[in-house]
C-alpha cells in the first residue's frame, strides 16, 4: 500500500505534537525505484524530512512504525555538521519535553511566500 498525503501530515502531526521533533517537512513528488520481495517496483512517495535531535531518533523512528503503512519504511538518519546556531537551538528548545507551550494547530497550514490564491 502506498503511502498517502493524509498519512504523511498525520506522521508529521504526531512526531511534532509528540515533541520528537522540530519540524517535519512533507516533499510530494517523490519517485522511487527499489527491489522488493524479489521484484524491481516503482512508486510515487512522500518523503518526510524530520528536523530533531539525534537523542530523539528511536522515539521518531517509532512512531513512524506505528502510523506508516508500509510493511518497512524507510527511517534513515543523517548528521547535520554544521547550522546556523538560532535555528539548532529552535530545534533543541522544541523538543524539551519540559517547555510550556501550545498544542494548538492553525486553522490552516501557512506556506511561506504562498498566499493560497489561484487568480
Amino acid at each position: 500500500m502506498r503511502g498517502t498525503e493524509e498519512q504523511a501530515y498525520l506522521i508529521a502531526r504526531e512526531i511534532v505534537a509528540r515533541r520528537q521533533a522540530a519540524c517535519v517537512n512533507i516533499l510530494p513528488g517523490v519517485r522511487s525505484i527499489y527491489r522488493w520481495k524479489g521484484k524491481i517496483c516503482k512508486d510515487g512517495e512522500l518523503m518526510l524530512v524530520v528536523k530533531t535531535l539525534e537523542k530523539e531518533f528511536d522515539a521518531v523512528a517509532a512512531t513512524i512504525r506505528e502510523l506508516h503503512s508500509y510493511e518497512l519504511p524507510e527511517i534513515l538518519s543523517f548528521n547535520v555538521s554544521h547550522g546556523e546556531r538560532g535555528f539548532l537551538d529552535w530545534i533543541a528548545g522544541s523538543v524539551d519535553k519540559e517547555a510550556e507551550f501550545t498544542d494548538e494547530d492553525e486553522e490552516e497550514l501557512a506556506f511561506a511566500g504562498v498566499d493560497g490564491d489561484d487568480d
